[in-house]
């Protein structure tokens, strides 16, 4: 094991052996975006399967959870798997040797956002809401979303990264200095995303000189001393997720329950569902914005909804002239909490002083789950203020639109006060989310 091996695998990485579709492959048609966007606008999915039609794509090996209330799930998760051991018998995906992919993102919204593709140990991982592990939720994680993701991966021979999970580094040692010596390296792909996605490049990151410089920095950004100094505990946070938690989560329960059931086997550990295979980002990219997540909710009402608000704070509304309006106000709430509001009749704000939660996404969340809770209404999140208020307008329907949060004060409030409500924040607008483009073997066998 080279150096910078070992120094990665004692900070929860692992340099993978990548899997890419072979060179006659229409990466155009192959990338599609998170299965978890769009999940109230089964059209896009719709026009998605259109333009792929039979082509080898990623689209053949997810499960888009607009549909996760079909009748045929089961046999939709059967045809996900036979198709990755289609893939892999047929060459489809075919295996890069060892090394960190770095890849150049540009969308409409941002015009560079840069990341590493590596593996991170699942046993360096804990998504409880205390916890102090190497790497951590940083919002709540909603345990019965687990189970059906977790009946895809457990019979997957394959996994298809939409977890993208960010690093502190304001000095930017680590990303970018990689990102210093593109035009050293072999360029893997180069190509525009469906669907207003932008355009993705990726390059091989195989020198060992690098790969030593690598390891170094991420020692750094973990030293224990330093990270007292700033934070007041030693148990360090270096990697924080963005976005895919629920498959990160996931991932962990499998690797869980393998590890359980042979516990005689010392090979176990391993075993390559031991590593999950993400995109790693620094915080301070500047490419990197963090997008509030805002909510509809589905057969409720103005009342109801306040109604739950005034058992949590002190809640007034105001009436507002536009929902630009809204959002002006919304983002420059702090203290006390504004939460925008519309349906097919008001566009306005609530405004809770002394609520028993900290930010306004645990507010609104903490209303939206009494609600839920009476199994009378449905609520979906949303990435993006044109579909919360196309949905939200709709007759018996409300959007609530939430502020966004400082990534300056990201891994701060992490540490201190454990995971954030859920879906608190997003990295970017629905169409800028990871694209499935890499995978990597998990199953023993292949």
């Amino acid at each position: 094991m080279a150096n910078y091996e070992q120094k990665l695998a004692d900070l929860g990485m692992k340099i993978p052996s990548i899997l890419m579709p072979r060179k006659d492959v229409d990466l155009s048609k192959w990338a599609v975006v998170a299965c978890d966007q769009f999940t109230s606008e089964p059209e896009y999915w719709e026009e998605v399967a259109a333009d792929v039609g039979d082509a080898p794509s990623t689209l053949h090996l997810i499960y888009p959870e607009v549909y996760l209330n079909e009748a045929d799930k089961d046999q939709r998760i059967d045809r996900i798997n036979a198709k990755m051991d289609e893939y892999l018998r047929e060459g489809i995906l075919e295996a890069h040797e060892p090394a960190l992919f770095l890849l150049r993102r540009d969308t409409p919204h941002s015009p560079s956002r840069w990341g590493v593709i590596a593996a991170l140990d699942l046993e360096r991982y804990d998504f409880s809401k205390d916890s102090t592990s190497l790497i951590r939720a940083t919002e709540g994680t909603i345990l019965d979303r687990i189970p059906p993701r977790k009946q895809i991966r457990k019979n997957a021979a394959v996994e298809l990264p939409h977890i993208m999970v960010l690093v502190e580094d304001p000095q930017k040692t680590l990303i970018e200095a990689l990102r210093n010596h593109v035009q050293d390296y072999e360029k893997v792909y180069d190509f525009d995303l469906m669907k207003d996605g932008g355009h993705l490049t990726g390059y091989k990151v195989d020198r060992p000189d690098l790969l030593e410089n690598f390891a170094s920095s991420l020692e750094k950004l973990a030293d224990p001393r330093s990270f007292a100094e700033r934070y007041g505990t030693e148990d360090v946070l270096l990697f924080a997720m963005g976005d895919g938690n629920h498959s990160l989560a996931t991932a962990k329960s499998v690797w869980e329950d393998l590890n359980a059931a042979n516990p005689k086997d010392p090979a176990i550990m391993e075993h390559p569902a031991r590593w999950a295979l993400v995109e790693i980002e620094n915080i301070y990219d500047d490419g990197l914005v963090f997008e509030p997540i805002h909510r509809v909710v589905f057969d409720s009402d103005f009342s109801t909804f306040e109604g739950e608000l005034k058992k949590l704070g002190r809640v007034s509304f105001k009436d507002c002239n536009s929902v630009e309006e809204v959002v002006e106000k919304v983002e420059k709430s702090g203290d006390p909490q504004v939460i925008g509001f519309l349906d097919s009749k008001r566009t306005g704000i609530f405004t809770i002083h002394d609520s028993n939660y900290t930010i306004a996404a645990g507010t609104t969340q903490a209303a939206i789950d009494a609600l839920t809770e009476k199994g009378t209404n449905e609520v979906d999140y949303i990435h993006g203020l044109e579909a919360t208020e196309s949905l939200g307008r709709r007759k018996g329907n409300f959007g609530l639109i939430l502020p966004s949060l400082d990534k300056s004060d990201f891994f701060k409030t992490v540490i201190q006060d454990g995971a954030l409500p859920r879906k608190t924040f997003s990295m970017g607008e629905a169409n800028e989310k990871r694209y499935y483009v890499e995978a990597r073997k998990i199953k023993q066998y292949y």
